[in-house]
């Protein structure tokens, strides 16, 4: 899109386009290169946008990437519910958790910067519409664990939910490390013990905090 293109636009209908374009380039460059080495120019520039002028729309790249965020905690949250219906033990349910949270790397690339850095630079604003989307989003996933698997209390299913999105968020950068780490795996056996496999070391959490929330009553 040139910048031409997007500056001449007025409506709102249009403005939403130029958001939504914005949103696009991010996710295509987080995809390709990892939420932490995105700039706000990087941005600008895939989409033909005075970096300037892209403050019109996110007042900031953590702004793009919280809002990000809560997009792809709506399409997880869309697709986990449609595997707990078929979930009939905690086997499954553990696999249901893990196996479409692996499915969506910037889903967990976003989790694993959300507290460190994509909430630290927001407005109040944007900072409320995500925790209330997350919030939501684990209350609503919670509810249909509760109701599968009936083991869990209605709260402890929800802790459970919140739990998988959190262990997503901490186990993604050490399964996925950066060059100078993986180089390092490769050579140090003794250090490779760091670089935890994602959907194992997931389910192993998930089946403990699982069969051990009951306990904790």
């Amino acid at each position: 899109m040139s910048q031409g293109a997007f500056l001449r636009a007025r409506r709102p209908e249009h403005k939403q386009q130029r958001r939504e374009a914005i949103l696009a380039a991010a996710r295509e460059l987080a995809l390709r290169d990892g939420v932490r080495t995105v700039s706000l120019g990087s941005v600008a520039a895939e989409v033909g946008l005075a970096k300037s002028n892209l403050a019109r729309y996110f007042a900031t790249r953590e702004e793009i990437y919280l809002e990000l965020a809560g997009q792809e905690s709506a399409d997880w949250q869309s697709a986990v519910l449609r595997r707990l219906a078929a979930v009939t033990d905690r086997a499954s349910l553990v696999e249901a958790l893990t196996e479409t949270l692996a499915a969506r790397p910037l889903f967990c690339d976003l989790l694993s910067h959300s507290g460190t850095t994509l909430e630290h630079n927001v407005s109040p604003a944007a900072a409320r519409s995500f925790k209330l989307g997350m919030l939501r989003m684990t209350g609503t996933v919670g509810a249909e664990i509760a109701r599968v698997y009936p083991k869990l209390t209605a709260a402890e299913a929800a802790e459970v939910a919140g739990a998988a999105a959190g262990f997503a968020g901490l186990l993604y950068p050490a399964a996925n490390p950066p060059e100078v780490l993986r180089r390092l795996y490769a050579t140090d056996p003794e250090v490779a013990a760091a670089c935890l496999p994602f959907e194992p070391t997931m389910k192993r959490m998930l089946a403990a905090i699982i069969e051990g929330l009951p306990a904790l009553r």
